[in-house]
């Protein structure tokens, strides 16, 4: 999660397509408009471990939209493993609200 959350702030489109699993993963991915996004606080994480073959991440990213307008994304990822390797897969209940 850390990961993506840099590649996004760093507009990085290479590695968040890298890091996407193949089933759910956009074609391009355009940054052009991409918010200085600020930092990011992990809420919960549900599995995950080298044991598991699925995790979930709720995370808070704070990003600012213009000067004074500071937002917080609110979302629940998933993440499969395969090959030793996590992707991410999809997500829940995505907010941006204002901070």
């Amino acid at each position: 999660m850390r990961s993506r959350f840099e590649a996004f702030r760093d507009a990085d489109a290479e590695w968040l397509l890298a890091s996407w699993h193949p089933s759910t993963r956009p074609a391009t991915i355009d940054l052009d408009s991409n918010p200085r996004w600020r930092g990011l606080q992990i809420v919960d994480v549900v599995d995950g471990t080298m044991d598991d073959e699925t995790g979930l991440v709720e995370f808070r990213a704070t990003y600012v939209v213009a000067p004074g307008d500071v937002r917080v994304l609110h979302e629940r990822s998933r993440f499969i493993r395969e090959h030793g390797r996590w992707y991410y897969l999809d997500a829940d209940e995505q907010t941006g609200s204002r901070v």
